[in-house]
C-alpha cells in the first residue's frame, strides 16, 4: 500500500477510535458511592482543596472516566487525577469539566434547531395528539416551526429524544486516560474550588467583677460548591494566602437557604503551616451542599481581663481657637486580655468576630458588645470595643489659645489650654483615660494630673473620677509646626 494511502487510512481510523472513545456510551461513570475518602482544606478567601479517593474499575488502553459529584466550583486547570494502588499505571490525555447542567430549561437550548416533539392533550376528550417541531430559539421564550406555521410559548408538553451528551445533572469531570492494566485500581482527584468558606466566631462572657472572661469558640463553615463532602478529613488554614485573582476561573453559584447544625465537637488541633496557623478537626464530618455548619475551636475559662473607659480626642484644635468643643461627650468601653498560656489561652486565633456577653441580677447572660478581632498569634493581646458608656460622659473646652512669635523663619508656634470635666453617674468610682492626639513637635507646659507620652504624638491621662462626682482634668500645651 503506498504511504499516502496508509496516511489516510491511519488518519480515518484514528478519527472512528476518538469518536468512539468520547462517547458517552463508553463512559466509565464514577459516583460518591464510589467514594473511600474525601480530605478538605478550606482556607479563609472562598478557596478549598479538595483531596477525592474512589475506587475505579478501569479497561487496559483508552478509557473515558467520568468522575460525577465534584465541585461545580472547581478551578479545571488545577485538578490532578492520580493512581494510589497502581503508581503510574495510567496517563491522563485529556480532560473536560462539564458544568452545564441538566435544567428544562437547558435542554431546550440545546435542542435549538432540532427537532423535538409536541404533545397537546384535548380538554374535552382527553385525547393526546403529538406533532414534530423545530425548535428556532429558546432565548426569553421559545420559538417553534411546526410544519408551515411558526408558534410561540409552548402549546403542549415538549417531548425530547435524548439528553445531550454535553449536558449532566452533576458537575462531571471526565478524564481520557491511557491505562496500562484492566484491574480495579484507588485513583486520588485534588483540586482547587470555591464555594466553601470558613470563619471564626467567639463568645466570651465577662465576669461579675468585669475581671476575667469565659471563652469559647466557632468555626462557621459554608458549602456553596455544589456537592456534598461526607465524612470528610476537614482542615482550616489561617493567615492571608496569596492568590492570583481571575473572577472568571471561579463560577457563580446561587445561594440558597442555609440550615444551621451545630456540631458539639472536641477543640481543634492547630499546628504551624509555613507562615500560617492550620487547624484539624479529630473526626470526620459531613459537609452537606447549600449547608451552614458550625464545629467547636476552642474553650477557655477564667482568663483574666481589663476593662478600660477611653475619652480620644482629636488634633484638629491645637492650631486654631475653638472654644466649646463637645458636652456629654461618649467615653468607649473597651475589654481586653492577653492570648498567653499564663492566661489559660495561648492559641493562635483566627480572625473572626467576638461577642461579649454578661450576666444580669436575675443570672441571664445579656449581649454587651462585639468587635472584629485580626488573626492573633500567642502572647499578643485582644483588645475589643463594646461600645459607649452610658452613666459616664465629659465635657470638653477650650480655654485659651494664643500664636506664639515664630522661633524660626517657616515656623510656628501656638499655645493653648483646655479643660475636660468627666462625670460618673455610677454608685462607684471609675477610672478613665483620656488620649490627645497632640500633632508635630509639643510638650505640655502645665497640668492639673499626670501625664504620659505614650507615643510621639498622643498624651494620656489616667483620671479618677469618684461615685456619683466627677473630676475636672486640666491642662496647657505649646505646639510647633
Amino acid at each position: 500500500m503506498p504511504n499516502q494511502y496508509r496516511f489516510i487510512v491511519l488518519c480515518v481510523l484514528s478519527a472512528l477510535s476518538i469518536n468512539a472513545f468520547s462517547g458517552e456510551s463508553d463512559e466509565i461513570r464514577s459516583t460518591l458511592s464510589d467514594q473511600q475518602s474525601v480530605a478538605v482544606t478550606i482556607y479563609n478567601n472562598n478557596l478549598a482543596l479538595v483531596k477525592d479517593q474512589r475506587k475505579v474499575k478501569l479497561n487496559s488502553g483508552l478509557n473515558n472516566l467520568a468522575l460525577r459529584d465534584v465541585s461545580a466550583q472547581i478551578r479545571p486547570e488545577t485538578a490532578l487525577l492520580r493512581s494510589l494502588s497502581n503508581a503510574g499505571s495510567f496517563s491522563t490525555l485529556e480532560q473536560n469539566f462539564d458544568f452545564d447542567l441538566l435544567t428544562p430549561q437547558k435542554l431546550l437550548e440545546k435542542y435549538v434547531g432540532k427537532k423535538v416533539n409536541i404533545v397537546k392533550t384535548n380538554p374535552t376528550t382527553g385525547i393526546e395528539t403529538s406533532e414534530q417541531a423545530t425548535v428556532l430559539s429558546a432565548n426569553n421564550g421559545v420559538v417553534l416551526k411546526i410544519g408551515n406555521r411558526i408558534e410561540t410559548g409552548l402549546p403542549g408538553r415538549i417531548v425530547y429524544d435524548d439528553v445531550p451528551a454535553n449536558l449532566r445533572d452533576r458537575p462531571t469531570l471526565v478524564t481520557h486516560l491511557d491505562n496500562k492494566i484492566a484491574t480495579e485500581q484507588t485513583v486520588e482527584l485534588s483540586y482547587l474550588t470555591g464555594g466553601l468558606g470558613w470563619k471564626a466566631d467567639y463568645v466570651a462572657e465577662l465576669s461579675p467583677k468585669e475581671d476575667s472572661v469565659d471563652l469559647s469558640g466557632w468555626v462557621t463553615l459554608t458549602n456553596t460548591s455544589g456537592t456534598s463532602y461526607n465524612n470528610a478529613k476537614l482542615q482550616l488554614v489561617a493567615g492571608d494566602v496569596n492568590r492570583v485573582q481571575d473572577i472568571s476561573l471561579l463560577a457563580k453559584v446561587g445561594r440558597k437557604e442555609f440550615k444551621p447544625i451545630a456540631d458539639a465537637n472536641k477543640p481543634m488541633a492547630e499546628e504551624s503551616l509555613l507562615e500560617y496557623h492550620l487547624y484539624s478537626l479529630d473526626h470526620p464530618t459531613t459537609i452537606a451542599e447549600n449547608q451552614t455548619k458550625q464545629v467547636a475551636l476552642l474553650s477557655a475559662t477564667g482568663v483574666p481581663a481589663r476593662k478600660e473607659l477611653v475619652l480620644r480626642g482629636a488634633d484638629y484644635y491645637y492650631q486654631a481657637s475653638y472654644g466649646d468643643l463637645g458636652s456629654k461627650m461618649k467615653v468607649g468601653v473597651f475589654v481586653e486580655f492577653d492570648n498567653k498560656e499564663a492566661a489559660k489561652l495561648g492559641m493562635p486565633l483566627p480572625k473572626g468576630v467576638m461577642r461579649v456577653y454578661k450576666k444580669d441580677r436575675q443570672g441571664n447572660a445579656q449581649f454587651v458588645g462585639e468587635d472584629n478581632i485580626d488573626h492573633t498569634p500567642r502572647n499578643e493581646v485582644v483588645r475589643l470595643k463594646l461600645g459607649e458608656s452610658f452613666d459616664v460622659t465629659a465635657d470638653k473646652k477650650q480655654t485659651d489659645f494664643k500664636v506664639l512669635p515664630r522661633p524660626a523663619k517657616g515656623n510656628s508656634m501656638f499655645e493653648s489650654a483646655y479643660e475636660i470635666v468627666l462625670k460618673n453617674a455610677k454608685k462607684e468610682p471609675v477610672t478613665v483615660t483620656v488620649q490627645e492626639p497632640i500633632p508635630s513637635d509639643w510638650k505640655i507646659m502645665k497640668e492639673s494630673h499626670h501625664s504620659q507620652k505614650a507615643t510621639s504624638n498622643t498624651a494620656l491621662w489616667k483620671v479618677e473620677i469618684p461615685a456619683e462626682g466627677k473630676t475636672t482634668l486640666t491642662y496647657r500645651v505649646q505646639v510647633k509646626y
